[in-house]
């Protein structure tokens, strides 16, 4: 009976916290799984110093890239980042990267602004070298393609994904656009607590 009754309140305490580790993740695994930790781009909070692609010791970096003038995608999938990690247990494990893929009108002090607005700690990436940024986006597995029309009008097209890297620098897990907070954060859960 009191095997029963602790059992009972360990499912409880769960249930409460609203975070429990779900036996496979939402987010997509790929296999083998993408090596990025060789990449890296300008981080500007450090005055431009590389950005390896890499988590620290025990956590996980999520990565997007995305532009600030994004009507839709961008803004929707930091604002459900920023919720899944609201409450997330040990989310001081999880960092958080976003590159511009719109350098031209995303300044270092645009892109910085946008991000620390949904993350503080958050790493601003920018570089004007196409080349670097394309490079950086291949080894993801991301695309975009800047277009100015005829009228002068800037239009942005990406992958709206993000990207979850651990501390070997492989892409341990992608989250396409529209996945819901609660199971990025159940994923964030199950990344941890294979650590």
């Amino acid at each position: 009976m009191i095997h029963l009754r602790l059992l009972f309140v360990v499912a409880a305490l769960t249930a409460a916290c609203g975070q429990s580790i779900p036996e496979q993740p939402a987010g997509i695994v790929r296999d083998p799984a993408p090596e990025v930790g060789d990449v890296s781009l300008p981080d500007l909070d450090t005055g431009g110093s590389d950005f390896p692609f890499i988590a620290a010791d025990g956590e996980i970096l999520v990565v997007y890239f995305g532009y600030t003038s994004c009507p839709d995608v961008c803004p929707t999938t930091l604002a459900d980042l920023r919720r899944a990690m609201a409450d997330l247990d040990d989310a001081e494990r999880v960092d958080v990267a976003m590159a511009t893929v719109d350098p031209e009108r995303d300044t270092p002090e645009v892109i910085s602004g946008y991000l620390h607005s949904f993350f503080p700690e958050g790493h601003p990436l920018r570089t004007e070298d196409d080349a670097e940024l394309r490079a950086a986006a291949d080894a993801f597995g991301a695309d975009y393609e800047v277009t100015t029309s005829e009228d002068g009008d800037v239009e942005v097209a990406h992958t709206g994904f993000l990207y979850a890297v651990d501390d070997a620098g492989e892409l341990a897990l992608t989250w396409p656009f529209g996945t819901t907070w609660e199971d990025m954060q159940g994923d964030l859960l199950w990344l941890l607590d294979g650590d």
